[in-house]
């Protein structure tokens, strides 16, 4: 039982980060079909064991936190997410649920349309105008994005009233997207400026319209189908088909491709032609969505915690094709990540040729026992990077030999690590020419040295020509090297080295996170600077005992600080920094001893000051800025607005103060 308990822990935990990177950071990690996996395994083992279920299980809940970055908007009616099926079994086996539910056996009429993918959002207009927009968010309540929602055409600032009367409120849900034609065009522009492509048209809107500039949103094609009801008074629909024609009479897009299908036969032929199609429509989509159209139905049938009993999203197929590997390649990325990549023979998967696949790590390697010369089957979902599903194993020629991972790193030969917490094997030398575009990126970036004019474009000039191998390299650049580059006049140059001689004078902690220490972020690279005031050389020699000492360094922390000090590469990047000149800022001395000791979070929106002040006002009288609520928190500040937060610090019983409080307790 004690490994069953862990197992759904686990498994809990998965799911909560991949939602926070999903559906709040936009930076997915794994494909849909994979997280689709992991949330049926955990449903299975909690119905299996119902006594393990609890109330903040992803099972019991809609969706993660919205980031509050944007204001908060209260959804009147819940936002919820649908429940999948994998099967045309599953889309049968859900009809018979209703029927039974409904005692009966007539054909139930059904609204189906393409599941479009894109970022829901829902949209409020009163008496006809557009008031407000929204993201789902936790589907409770959602980043309010109004801004950028007004920049998209599709949707109209005022509803049309020359066919029906307008309602005195209305809510309305649809999804943003961005079309294949206009996602290819943005990722063009985006190249073309020296910008990294958006991975999927998914992530370009979802990211378009999380733009705290609606300028920028404004230059993105996005497009919206609206699809659902939220709140509407002033007016009545007996079926959601009339819905759906009455939004578009008053200006709102519908999707075409929506049908009536009567009956789940219907239903499942719908699904299945438009799967067949799905390459030839201008948009991307990962299933249909079957909801029943009859609203008083729906009364009856009801809804589940998370999700409304009288609809459900059928997904599509992985896209998958067999071919041989031929050989497999170590490749290192710029996190001095080494990835283990199948060289395949060309195949074509959802309309594009495929000759590379992901092998993840050594221990999926092991698991599949893949080889080189084994007929594999590949599937690529989406844009997603193809993946090696499977070996068949009965066409493997005589004569293969398990795969490993070299010892060293196939670009410096540098000795390769695994640590106890990770599946992947890093390279740690800062000098191997795979990292040292991204470590150089990292180091000039706004929060380490910020130094202005040195971006992406010019980095990967002097990398490739190799005039910078390291970032003390970077401290070395002189004015006939620089004006000699591609773009780069004299005036350009001098600007660029009057950046670099700015950025020398530094502060300790700006410096240690620049150096890009495996699991040492601005936070922690503060609290380093506290603790060893600003030395350097007392920090490089500082043992794992003395590390994990430190309030909030833990052991992971310790360890990965410690690795990159043994390194005598790195020891003599770092003493080269201090040659060309970087010196460290005095630590400011506290304006008083109030604050000393304390745990300080700020949650909503703050009017009197930004959040980053707050934190720097609290930081300066020896307080610590906080992310997270718990019970060693002392104060929350709490702002309109505040969510979640708030709730959990009235749980804990937290000193909840309003901005005024706070603004009296720094003048104690």
């Amino acid at each position: 039982m004690v490994t069953i308990t862990k197992n759904i822990k686990s498994l809990r935990q998965q799911i909560n980060d991949h939602n926070y990177r999903y559906y709040v950071l936009d930076d997915p990690v794994i494909s849909d079909g994979e997280y689709d996996q992991l949330f049926r395994k955990l449903e299975q083992m909690e119905g299996q064991h119902p006594e393990l279920i609890v109330p903040e299980s992803p099972t019991q809940r809609i969706g993660v936190e919205p980031l509050e970055v944007f204001g908060t908007v209260t959804h009147r009616i819940p936002m919820m997410s649908l429940a999948n099926a994998m099967s045309d079994e599953e889309l049968n086996a859900f009809d018979e649920r209703l029927k039974k539910a409904l005692d009966v056996i007539a054909d139930i009429e059904y609204v189906s349309e393409p599941k479009l993918d894109g970022l829901a959002v829902e949209l409020i207009y009163e008496n006809g105008t557009f008031v407000n927009g929204s993201t789902r968010g936790d589907g409770t309540s959602g980043e309010d994005i109004t801004a950028n929602l007004k920049t998209i055409k599709a949707i109209p600032l005022a509803l049309r009233h020359d066919k029906r009367s307008i309602p005195r409120l209305l809510e309305v849900r649809g999804e943003v997207f961005i079309r294949k034609s206009d996602f290819k065009s943005l990722n063009a522009q985006r190249e073309k400026l020296g910008e990294s492509p958006f991975a999927n048209p998914r992530n370009a809107a979802a990211g378009s319209l999380r733009q705290l500039d609606p300028k920028i949103t404004a230059t993105r094609s996005l497009s919206i189908y609206c699809y659902q009801a939220g709140s509407i008074i002033g007016a009545e629909f007996n079926t959601h088909w009339e819905f759906l024609q009455s939004i578009q009479d008053w200006g709102l897009p519908v999707n075409h491709e929506v049908q009536i299908t009567t009956g789940i036969k219907q239903a499942v032929a719908y699904h299945q032609q438009l799967e067949a199609r799905r390459d030839d429509l201008p948009y991307e989509i990962d299933g249909s969505v079957i909801k029943v159209n009859l609203l008083s139905l729906r009364n009856l049938i009801g809804v589940r915690s998370r999700t409304p009993r009288w609809a459900i999203a059928g997904k599509f197929k992985a896209q998958q094709a067999t071919t041989v590997i031929h050989n497999i390649v170590a490749s290192v990325g710029r996190t001095g990540a080494v990835t283990p990549v199948a060289k395949l023979e060309a195949v074509e998967v959802s309309g594009v040729t495929v000759t590379n696949a992901t092998l993840h790590n050594q221990d999926e390697i092991d698991r599949k026992d893949i080889r080189v010369g084994d007929t594999v089957v590949v599937e690529r979902s989406g844009d997603v990077i193809p993946k090696v599903i499977k070996v068949i194993s009965a066409k493997r020629p005589a004569g293969t030999k398990p795969y490993h991972l070299p010892d060293s790193c196939p670009v410096c030969d540098h000795e390769l690590y695994r640590s106890e917490d990770e599946v992947v094997y890093r390279c740690h030398n800062h000098a191997c020419s795979a990292q040292i575009k991204g470590h150089l990126q990292h180091f000039v970036s706004k929060n380490a040295l910020d130094i202005d004019g040195v971006g992406k474009k010019l980095i990967e000039q002097l990398v490739d020509q190799g005039l910078i191998n390291t970032v003390n390299d970077l401290l070395h650049l002189d004015q006939a090297t620089l004006s000699g580059l591609e773009r780069m006049g004299e005036k350009s140059a001098s600007n660029v080295l009057a950046s670099i001689t700015d950025a020398k004078a530094t502060t300790f902690a700006r410096f240690v996170f620049a150096l890009g220490i495996r699991h040492v972020g601005e936070h922690t690279a503060k609290i380093l600077e506290q603790a060893f005031q600003g030395d350097i050389e007392t920090f490089r020699e500082a043992s794992f005992d003395a590390l994990e000492a430190i309030d909030e360094i833990g052991p992971i922390v310790a360890e990965s600080i410690i690795r990159f000090w043994e390194d005598e590469a790195n020891k003599e990047i770092v003493s080269a920094c201090f040659e060309m000149g970087i010196t460290f800022q005095k630590l400011p001395e506290l304006l008083s001893q109030t604050l000393v000791g304390k745990t300080l979070v700020f949650t909503g929106s703050l009017e009197i000051y930004t959040r980053k002040a707050a934190q720097e006002l609290v930081e300066s009288r020896g307080a610590r800025a906080s992310s997270s609520v718990s019970k060693n928190t002392d104060y929350v500040v709490a702002g309109a607005g505040a969510g979640s937060k708030l709730t959990k610090a009235k749980e804990l019983g937290v000193s909840i103060l309003s901005e005024q409080e706070f603004e009296n307790l720094l003048k104690e």
